[in-house]
């Protein structure tokens, strides 16, 4: 079976996370989103897979490389200018037109049965079946009005006010037929949701709707990274300790997953789930709450509070600091006596100094400097 990942955004959403990575790179519990999704792919049985590139392409083929290690084949398709979700797509078309195929996006985060889909649309004569989810709010997606026969009679995508017929979101994944390419111009921006469905439904062909069960989000959004980040922590199947574990008296209540060479102080308490990457040292008296996940070379000082936050590689934090549903990009320190309250995103190589409070959904720009003492309430970014 095929798979067709499409990794081309710039995710400017996500900034300033997607400065020094493209978004399928991006970080959940310390691996590459993409990473997660091509595994999920390879356990349902589709090894033969092609990711269509654009913004900074060669790290993710750097990430996966041939995709061997994860038991799947995959090819590569550059983006030369941007040609939208299915103008991407027909650039990769030599490699998928010799039968079904299903399209993903690279930042879709996923425990759904895609197998069942695939074969679902293979017993149908449908040109494309949509992956729907019903959910409480669909105005960010497109949504569609599907029969009892599964077909789908309209779509639209992002409804406004008193256009949300349906809470049948889109998920963005589709299985297609080789067919649609010929519906799809040559070299020519064009999208699957604004632009193929309304033209396939206003020539009466058939699209098909499957109701998904499972989790599914893309990783569009900072609160969205979150969402992920949070239940892929939910789902972790129990402790596990990769290699040498350091601790005298720390109190830690599972699941947690600790890399090699972890060490954590005296009274410090871990509750899971929580996963540490290698060589992180965590002081005395610190507290790491349920649902957080911590990198490679980190440093917590003594008398700390993690809670519900995402710290990235090489990142310090100071003394005495509280840290609440925050994201924090590689390299960046906090110092002592801080507080960095819920949703804050602080981007890579950021220094903050001692007593610096930043307010909720506050983000920072890379390798910016927060003088001591600072009340941080809005965003800083580059002018």
């Amino acid at each position: 079976m095929k798979a067709c990942i499409m990794c081309g955004g710039e995710g400017t959403r996500l900034r300033p996370l997607t400065f020094a990575r493209p978004k399928p790179n991006i970080p959940i519990l310390n691996k590459p989103s993409v990473v997660h999704l091509i595994e999920h792919l390879s356990k349902e049985g589709f090894n033969d897979i092609v990711i269509t590139l654009g913004y900074m392409a060669e790290k993710i083929e750097e990430e996966l490389g041939d995709g061997r290690i994860f038991g799947v084949h995959i090819d590569y398709v550059y983006e030369k200018e941007k040609l939208g979700t299915a103008g991407g797509v027909k650039n990769a078309e030599k490699y998928l037109n010799d039968g079904p195929f299903i399209v993903l996006g690279g930042d879709h985060v996923l425990n759904l049965n895609l197998r069942e889909m695939f074969r679902f649309h293979e017993m149908t004569d449908a040109l494309v079946t949509i992956g729907l989810l019903s959910i409480d709010d669909p105005r960010e997606f497109g949504i569609a009005d599907m029969d009892v026969n599964n077909r789908i009679r309209r779509f639209l995508e992002k409804p406004g006010p008193g256009e949300i017929f349906s809470n049948l979101a889109s998920t963005g994944i589709y299985v297609c037929d080789p067919e649609v390419f010929d519906w799809i111009p040559e070299g020519k921006q064009y999208d699957f949701a604004k632009d193929l469905f309304p033209d396939i439904l206003a020539k009466n062909r058939k699209i098909n709707g499957i109701l998904a069960t499972g989790r599914w989000t893309d990783v569009g959004s900072p609160q969205a990274y979150r969402q992920a980040q949070r239940w892929m922590l939910a789902s972790l199947p129990g402790t596990s300790i990769e290699g040498h574990f350091k601790t005298v008296d720390a109190r830690i209540k599972g699941p947690v997953s600790l890399g090699h060479n972890v060490t954590v102080g005296s009274n410090s308490a871990i509750v899971g789930p929580i996963v540490i990457g290698e060589n992180t040292t965590i002081g005395d008296n610190v507290l790491i709450g349920p649902y957080t996940a911590i990198g490679s070379n980190c440093v917590i000082d003594n008398d700390t509070r993690i809670l519900s936050s995402y710290m990235f590689n090489d990142v310090v934090i100071g003394r005495n600091s509280n840290v609440s549903g925050s994201i924090i990009d590689n390299g960046t320190t906090v110092g002592d006596n801080c507080s960095l309250e819920n949703g804050t995103v602080i981007g890579p190589e950021v220094l903050i100094e001692d007593d610096v409070t930043v307010h909720s959904d506050v983000k920072i720009w890379p390798k910016k400097s927060i003088p001591s003492g600072t009340n941080v309430k809005d965003d800083i970014i580059d002018d």
